[in-house]
């Protein structure tokens, strides 16, 4: 099934007469009159190189790429080509962060250490390790690896703000900082990370990639103002849904994948391409994230399952079902008012095809993250990328 009416689309509109790399603008076609959203971009800086990944290149070419792709797929097998890259970036990560205040080492410590899988880091990993050879570099650059700790900051720090904001008690069935802290020191802690990390962007003296994730901050704001203001809307539309989900969510993927591209001294064909990778993963990984609110169990979730509805959270299976059961949009706009009703709505959600349909859309943006890889020549880092994917539908398989 195709969504065109709501596609979410992102182009590079080159000026000869401008900077050379033009602007990225976030085109929604919908029925009301929406913002457009951009990015600009401007020149490459050169990378300096590092040296010594003799281990690394020797497990890659050791794989085989055949088997590689058809055994099961699993975090661990997806990032074992840059595992030693992953290492490196778990011991940089606490001194990045600064050894001067120990409640912020706490507060970190706290969420570094609650199972996250360090996907984004290891994506800036995976594409730097697949465009830098086929540029020139024997080996990832200083800015490479300082890029993914960056994004892992940040990525930490929007976590921190989310769950003050979501007034969450858990995150990945652990205490989150602001219920062991206190709220005050947890929005104190994000914003010291968001700070941190702008301080070590600032210093990778790139320009486009400092407009680059500098956007993407702002557009963590964007998102949470946009589902703040649209909680209980039963109105809410699909396109709308995909632009919040790419605020909150694929913004930073995508910049994680575009920038490591621009540090392997790639062109803007293949940069472009490379976010539009992050771009699509990002959604369809949003999608399946929606999708499993209403399939999994709490302690499969770390969460109570049905969360975002209960919240006013109107994700793709919720507004799918909209589409087809009237009785939804009293139980939603009563807000959950009566005893069992939030639980009538989840299963409401579930017979009304609601999950079925956002299946469809997570494989949507999932052919389209794959067809964006068509670039790269065929190594295990591609294949990892590929495999990221396939990873992330197998989640709702």
């Amino acid at each position: 099934m195709k969504y065109s009416k709501y596609k979410v689309k992102n182009y590079a509109k080159v000026n000869s007469k401008g900077c050379g790399n033009g602007a990225r603008k976030l085109v929604c076609c919908k029925k009301r009159n929406t913002p457009k959203y951009s990015v600009s971009s401007m020149e490459t800086a050169e990378p300096t190189l590092n040296g010594g990944a003799q281990a690394i290149k020797k497990l890659a070419k050791g794989l085989n790429l055949k088997t590689y792709s058809e055994t099961p797929i699993s975090p661990n097998r997806l990032f074992e080509v840059v595992a030693d890259d992953l290492q490196t970036l778990n011991k940089n990560l606490q001194s990045i962060v600064g050894a001067e205040n120990p409640v912020l080492i706490s507060a970190a410590e706290q969420i570094f250490s609650a199972g996250g899988k360090r996907m984004r880091p290891a994506l800036v990993f995976l594409v730097s390790r697949a465009t830098a050879e086929l540029h020139g570099l024997e080996d990832l650059t200083v800015k490479h690896r300082r890029l993914a700790e960056i994004i892992e900051m940040i990525h930490t720090a929007s976590l921190i703000h989310d769950d003050v904001l979501d007034e969450s008690d858990l995150r990945r069935g652990k205490e989150t900082v602001h219920q062991m802290f206190g709220t005050r020191v947890a929005v104190l802690a994000g914003d010291f990370m968001f700070a941190q990390s702008s301080w070590y962007l600032a210093n990778l003296e790139n320009i486009e990639v400092i407009k680059l994730i500098s956007q993407v901050i702002k557009d963590f704001a964007s998102g949470e103002i946009k589902q703040a203001s649209s909680l209980f809307d039963c109105d809410v539309q699909l396109d709308e849904y995909l632009i919040k989900s790419y605020f909150k969510t694929a913004s930073l993927i995508a910049a994680s994948t575009k920038g490591a591209a621009v540090f392997s001294g790639a062109d803007s064909s293949m940069t472009e391409k490379m976010y539009e990778y992050g771009k699509n993963l990002g959604l369809s990984f949003q999608v399946v994230d929606d999708i499993l609110d209403f399939t999994q169990s709490q302690e499969q979730l770390g969460k109570p399952a049905g969360t975002d509805l209960a919240k006013g959270n109107l994700t793709a299976p919720v507004i799918f079902a909209l589409e087809k059961e009237p009785k939804l949009r009293d139980i939603i706009e009563s807000e959950f008012s009566e005893i069992g009703s939030l639980d009538e709505a989840i299963e409401l959600v579930k017979s009304c095809g609601g999950i079925e349909r956002a299946q469809e859309l997570a494989k949507e943006k999932a052919d389209l993250a794959i067809q964006n890889l068509q670039c790269l020549p065929q190594s295990v880092y591609r294949v990892a990328l590929e495999d990221m994917v396939r990873y992330n539908l197998q989640r709702i398989a």
